[in-house]
């Protein structure tokens, strides 16, 4: 069983926010593979897909961002997965606007609160697919820029990040986390990301 998890807060306010990327794409991935992620238990609203025969979990935890691990931990109780079956979607202000990176295993938090919590959920052998946001404008505080709705022209680029994280997630479903982390940092050193 695998469970992706998209990190972002519940209410309309924060839909369009830099901090919600993680809903988006779970979102997406409902979408793209025909789930209804409407079902409410274990503090999220849940999905679930089959993949290669293998069954899926898409979560949306509703415990707000910093407190995403509650959920988890409530679902990883009922569940009984495995850390390393969960892949974390997860804005990243220290990577550069539109760029995607898979992790898999060790490391810290590098400051983001929702994965803090889920390490100290989880342990550091969960994946993540990190989408990356870029650094907030000289004079913005972090937490107001990632909680804020990206300008005009940052939100393609994040939009594309988005749709590559997606990918992301099906190639560590098919290939495994190394192999889906070869190709996709690989294809975004090589290309750059975005165009801003």
């Amino acid at each position: 069983m695998w469970v992706v998890v998209g990190l972002g807060n519940p209410g309309r306010r924060y839909v369009r926010s830099r901090h919600n990327a993680g809903f988006r794409v779970v979102d997406l991935l409902a979408a793209r593979w025909g789930v209804d992620i409407g079902r409410e238990a274990h503090h999220a609203f849940l999905g679930e897909a089959r993949r290669d025969g293998e069954r899926v979990l898409l979560v949306k935890p509703q415990t707000y961002y910093n407190a995403s691990g509650e959920a988890v931990g409530s679902l990883a109780r009922f569940y009984r997965f495995d850390a390393t079956h969960v892949i974390a979607l997860h804005d990243d202000a220290d990577l550069a606007l539109g760029r995607v990176r898979i992790k898999t295993g060790g490391g810290g938090a590098g400051g983001n609160h929702g994965v803090e919590s889920l390490l100290a959920t989880l342990g550091p052998d969960f994946v993540r697919v990190k989408i990356g946001l870029g650094r907030p404008p000289a004079g913005w505080d972090t937490a107001d820029y990632v909680l804020a709705v990206p300008s005009p022209p940052e939100a393609p680029a994040l939009a594309a990040a988005e749709e590559r994280a997606v990918e992301g997630v099906e190639l560590v479903l098919s290939l495994g986390p190394e192999r889906a982390m070869n190709r996709i940092n690989q294809k975004e050193t090589a290309h750059g990301g975005s165009p801003l």
